[in-house]
């Protein structure tokens, strides 16, 4: 079984201008680029399952979704798709619409990227989300890691800040998203000391030399059996995401450098969260 963990969900009147002119600058072959339900379910063809969420970054990278989209396109390909709802602390009625994305849109677990929304982890607006997520075993996805627009503050996105809240709240399943890249020293001690945290490898293979020394570090932790395979489609592909961890060792041939064993390529593509991130298998 192979499941892409990090799927981005939207339709083009989510997509703000501000999204392709900042896109433009760090990756102009990506502009125009589509997330729809449909597009996702080609894209996925190569995997068993997707997890997809909507981004409710508006103001800062330029995509406002809709987790009514999210649970639309779960309800269209039930088979391929595991929707997640997403949380902006922010909102006056964050706790309800997350409420009402669970119990009647059925979405099974929580996304809230720090950094994009400016509101760091310890803040007090996420403890109601914390403990919604515990009340209801779902998992949360954080965007941890570094990012491109200017006004989302690097320091919100250093995963050494998972390790309180995963303190505080043992019984929360925490995921990190893109290995807390380039902190992912930091991620990867994180995902090793405590039990709760795990994190995915989507949208790293575009940076071999970094992704090769992050590989590394997790196989001589002994955590890389806490982490998942991910794309972050639609910036990133199956085919090119599957090619870059398989192929990671080319960057090293003839030399006496360590190589990523197949172990841990294998431990990591064929990764499955069903059984490990809520405490009752999903079927």
């Amino acid at each position: 079984m192979i499941c892409d963990c990090h799927v981005n969900i939207w339709n083009q009147e989510h997509v703000k201008p501000c999204f392709s002119r900042q896109l433009a600058r760090v990756r102009p072959g990506s502009v125009g680029m589509r997330a729809d339900a449909d597009t996702i379910y080609e894209a996925m063809r190569p995997v068993d399952k997707a997890i997809i969420f909507s981004l409710r970054y508006g103001d800062s990278i330029g995509i406002e979704g809709d987790d009514d989209v999210t649970a639309a396109a779960v309800r269209k390909y039930p088979d391929k798709f595991i929707g997640f709802a997403y949380a902006d602390p922010r909102r006056d009625r964050c706790l309800d619409d997350l409420r009402r994305s669970v119990e009647e849109l059925g979405l099974k677990g929580v996304k809230f990227g720090p950094i994009y929304n400016r509101v760091p982890l310890d803040d007090p607006r996420l403890d109601p989300v914390y403990r919604f997520c515990i009340d209801n075993d779902l998992p949360l996805t954080l965007h941890m890691g570094t990012t491109y627009p200017r006004d989302c503050p690097a320091d919100l996105g250093r995963p050494i800040y998972v390790e309180p809240v995963a303190l505080r709240y043992p019984e929360l399943k925490i995921v990190m998203a893109h290995l807390g890249h380039p902190w992912f020293e930091e991620c990867i001690i994180i995902v090793r000391k405590q039990p709760n945290v795990y994190a995915d490898i989507s949208a790293l293979h575009y940076r071999p030399w970094q992704f090769y020394n992050m590989l590394i570090t997790a196989q001589e932790y002994r955590s890389a059996d806490k982490l998942y395979f991910g794309t972050d489609f639609p910036f990133a592909e199956v085919a090119e995401s599957i090619t870059g961890l398989k192929e990671i060792n080319h960057l090293v041939e003839g030399t006496n450098l360590p190589r990523v064993s197949d172990e841990t390529i294998d431990s990591i593509l064929y990764a499955n969260p069903l059984n490990a991130w809520w405490h009752k298998a999903l079927s």
